[in-house]
Parts: structure tokens; C-alpha cells; sequence
């Protein structure tokens, strides 16, 4: 026994050896590690800004050392929690319903049998994420201003005008069907990916069998696209304490009256920076939205795996 395992051993590669055999292939590798090692691990060394008072014209080393000083800075804020539970809840919605509406689309351009419509369809669903938030923000305004759009249409019908950008409570609602609007149809080209690489045998012998196409959606299609959607959404879960900065500052700006139900950690952050230059402070708090988003992940890939092992990550 001992001597087979030290033979499997001796014939089992090296990575250098590997490496030596298939460089074409470990080359095709080398962009991506070096886009990781310059954006991702060297960069991990400014994580020592959120334990110390930096000063640039000291640099990072050359500042005082302040321990956890700027950790409390902010969890001493009377609005952390507000914008803290704002992130949480939009992230979640997002999410949710950007996934539900990407598989849906999915579902729906893989029932198309006209390959002209469908090509068209597709580009149109997948145009909107590629528009910036800045020219959604000033399409919104004359959509949703007191003259807008809507405006006209509910006083058409004899209703009185609703000021959407003095009303906090609608914004998550609108936030979450921009949302969809700009990333389902991107995030649909994933599960039409796998859809197409469904076997159609099974399809065929579905039909043979009398199955409708209701029926071949959710006995066939959906649950081979269970793996795809876990892994995806635990990869998104990721960033659930990261809000989208660009989108909802576009969208709302400096009006304040909105803050109660939009204001995200990141929005917040960046008018405090505004205010009292700290970037300890931020480094502090982008430190703890990476960790407890780790967290996140770990946490989801357990409960993956206790559920589903096949589409945890790992």
C-alpha cells in the first residue's frame, strides 16, 4: 500500500512541472493575476490608514497610530445605524429582484423561436446597462418632477400629483425598478448561458412524454438553473454592506429630505469626507464593510452547502 501511494506520488505532476508543460496556458492566466496583484493585494497594505491619523504630507507610516480610534469615530454617529440598515435593505430588494427578473428574461429569450426577434429583444433588455446613472438621473427628473410624466398621467385621471422627491417612502420602490431596469437584462446573459446548454434531448423527450412548456420551465429549466442562481447570488452577497454609490447619489444628490430611506453608507461617507477630510475614517469603515461582507459569503456557501454542495462555492 505504502509502495503504491509513493508510486502515485512520483507520477502524479508538479505545479512547476505542470507549468513547464502547458506555458500557453498558465500565460493566459498571467493578465488576470497581475490585474489581482496590483488592484487587490498590494493595496491591502492601506488597510493600516484605518488604525492611524493619516496625514498625506506624513504619508502612511510617518502618522500617529490611533488603534481603533477611527472605528469608533463612526459607530459614535447618530446616523450609522439609519444608513447602515438603508444599505442592508436596498442591497437585499436588489438582489432579490434583479435575479428574479434576470432569470425571467432568461427564461423568456430561450422560449423565442424567431432568432431576429430575439437578438433584438436581447439587445434592447441589455442597452440599459450600459447608460450612465447621470443620464438616468436627468431622464428621472422629467419623468418624476412635479410636471413629469407620471404627474400628467395621475392628474389625467383626476388625482392629485404625488412630489416624488418629497416623498422618502416611494424611493426604495423607484431605486429597486431602476435597478432592475438597468441590470436584470445584463445579468440574464448568464442563465441564458446555461439554459442553452441544457441538453434539448431532455426537452424532446419531455414533449414525447406530454409535458407543456409551463411545465418543461419548471421541471427542467429551473432546477438546472439552481446551481447558477446560488452561486451567483452568494457572489453578490458579497457586497450586500456596499451600497452603489454612483447610482444613488445621481439619483438623489444633496437632497436631504430623502435621506431617511436612501442614504447608504457610501453616500454618507462621501459628505463626511466632504465636511471633515478623514480618510482613516473611511478606510476604517471600507475595511469593516469588506469583512463583514466575507462573513456574508461564508455564511450563505455554509448554508449552500448544507442544502445544495453542488452550488456552493466551495
Amino acid at each position: 500500500m505504502k509502495r503504491q501511494k509513493a508510486a502515485d506520488k512520483k507520477l502524479r505532476p508538479t505545479v512547476w512541472s505542470d507549468i513547464k508543460h502547458n506555458p500557453w496556458l498558465y500565460g493566459l492566466c498571467v493578465p488576470a493575476l497581475l490585474f489581482f496583484l496590483l488592484f487587490s493585494y498590494i493595496p491591502m497594505f492601506g488597510l493600516y490608514i484605518a488604525f492611524v491619523d493619516y496625514r498625506p504630507l506624513e504619508g502612511i507610516w510617518g502618522s500617529e497610530f490611533i488603534g481603533i480610534e477611527n472605528f469608533k469615530a463612526f459607530f459614535a454617529t447618530d446616523n450609522w445605524i439609519t444608513v447602515t440598515g438603508n444599505t442592508l435593505f436596498l442591497n437585499a430588494l436588489f438582489i432579490f429582484f434583479t435575479t428574479l427578473t434576470s432569470v425571467i428574461i432568461a427564461i423568456m429569450l430561450s422560449e423565442m423561436s424567431n432568432k431576429w426577434v430575439k437578438k433584438i429583444t436581447q439587445s434592447i433588455v441589455i442597452l440599459p446597462h450600459f447608460m450612465s446613472w447621470t443620464v438616468v438621473s436627468m431622464l428621472s427628473v422629467a419623468i418624476l418632477a412635479s410636471n413629469g410624466m407620471v404627474n400628467q398621467i395621475i392628474t389625467t385621471f383626476g388625482a392629485d400629483p404625488v412630489e416624488f422627491y418629497n416623498t422618502p417612502s416611494v424611493w426604495p420602490l423607484i431605486l429597486v425598478l431602476l435597478r432592475i431596469w438597468q441590470g436584470a437584462g445584463f445579468g440574464s446573459i448568464v442563465y441564458l448561458a446555461t439554459i442553452t446548454g441544457i441538453d434539448s434531448s431532455i426537452y424532446e423527450a419531455a414533449a414525447v412524454d406530454g409535458a407543456s412548456r409551463f411545465q418543461c420551465i419548471t421541471k427542467i429549466t429551473l432546477p438546472l438553473l439552481k446551481n447558477t442562481i446560488i452561486m451567483l447570488t452568494i457572489m453578490s452577497v458579497g457586497k450586500i454592506f456596499n451600497g452603489d454609490f454612483g447610482m444613488i447619489y445621481a439619483m438623489v444628490g444633496s437632497n436631504s429630505i430623502l435621506y431617511p430611506t436612501t442614504d447608504v453608507i457610501d453616500t454618507y461617507l462621501f459628505r463626511q469626507l466632504l465636511e471633515n477630510p478623514s480618510m482613516g475614517q473611511t478606510a476604517a469603515v471600507g475595511l469593516v464593510q469588506s469583512v463583514l461582507g466575507l462573513c456574508f459569503v461564508l455564511l450563505c456557501n455554509k448554508v449552500a452547502n448544507k442544502w445544495s454542495p453542488e452550488s456552493a462555492l466551495f
